[in-house]
C-alpha cells in the first residue's frame, strides 16, 4: 500500500469514529443533557440582562440621591441665612416687633415672697 491509501484509510476511520458518536441513539440518550445545557444558557443570558438592569437602577438611584443632597444643602443654607438675627429683625419689623435695648425686668409678687419666708 502506498502512503496515500494509508492516509485515506485513517481519514475514513476517523470519520467513522465521529459518526459513531453522533448516531440517533446517542442523540436520543443525551436529550436531557441538551435541555439542561439550554436551560443553563437561558439562565446565563437572563442573569446578564438582570445585572445590566440592576446597574442602571443603581446609577439612577445614585443620581437622584445626589440631586436630593444638593436640594437639602440649598434649603439648609437658606434656613441658616434666614435665622440670623439681622434677617429676623427685617422680617418682624412690619409686625411692630423690635429688638430689646434694655435688659428684661424681673417682676416679683410680694405675697409670694412673704409666704416663702418662715414666720417666727
Amino acid at each position: 500500500m502506498s502512503e496515500e491509501t494509508k492516509i485515506k484509510e485513517q481519514a475514513s476511520t476517523q470519520k467513522a469514529e465521529w459518526k459513531r458518536f453522533f448516531n440517533y441513539q446517542w442523540v436520543v440518550k443525551n436529550i436531557p443533557f441538551f435541555f439542561f445545557l439550554a436551560a443553563l444558557t437561558v439562565l446565563y443570558i437572563y442573569n446578564g440582562h438582570y445585572a445590566d438592569k440592576m446597574a442602571r437602577d443603581i446609577s439612577s438611584t445614585e443620581k437622584n440621591i445626589k440631586e436630593l443632597e444638593y436640594d437639602y444643602k440649598t434649603i439648609e443654607s437658606e434656613v441658616i441665612f434666614r435665622s440670623k438675627a439681622s434677617e429676623l429683625e427685617k422680617v418682624v419689623e412690619p409686625l411692630g416687633l423690635k429688638e430689646l435695648t434694655k435688659p428684661p425686668v424681673k417682676l416679683v409678687d410680694d405675697s409670694t415672697v412673704a409666704s416663702d419666708q418662715p414666720q417666727p
